[in-house]
């Protein structure tokens, strides 16, 4: 799997745990909504070790602005409240800061 799909997917693990901590603690699920939700954050930490990157720090920048970019699809789609032209907007400009992030230039280490 490349980076951009290991980013999707670990975007995905991410809002999917925290959401289900939402659930339980402000929609007033079961408690074991936390357990997929331990899970799913698990398995995000883990995806993001296999981005191919020589500092972790510059991974988990990059992926921020996926991050944002998913959160908002996930506004859409799971919770059915339509991003708005900011949001698009704010998401596009993310992107394209995890875009230098990624393949910016640099030097050789």
């Amino acid at each position: 799997m490349h980076a951009f799909g290991y980013y999707i997917t670990a975007a995905v693990a991410e809002i999917g745990g925290c959401f289900a901590f939402w659930a339980w603690l402000r929609l007033g699920r079961s408690a074991y909504w936390a357990i997929p939700g331990l899970l799913s954050l698990i398995a995000f930490a883990l995806l993001l070790t296999r981005i191919e990157s020589a500092f972790a720090g510059r991974t988990y920048a990059a992926y921020g602005g996926v991050y944002i970019a998913a959160s908002l699809l996930w506004l859409w789609f799971i919770e059915g409240q339509r991003p708005d032209r900011w949001d698009v907007l704010g998401s596009l400009v993310c992107l394209g800061g995890a875009a230098l992030i990624l393949f910016g230039p640099r030097p050789s280490i």
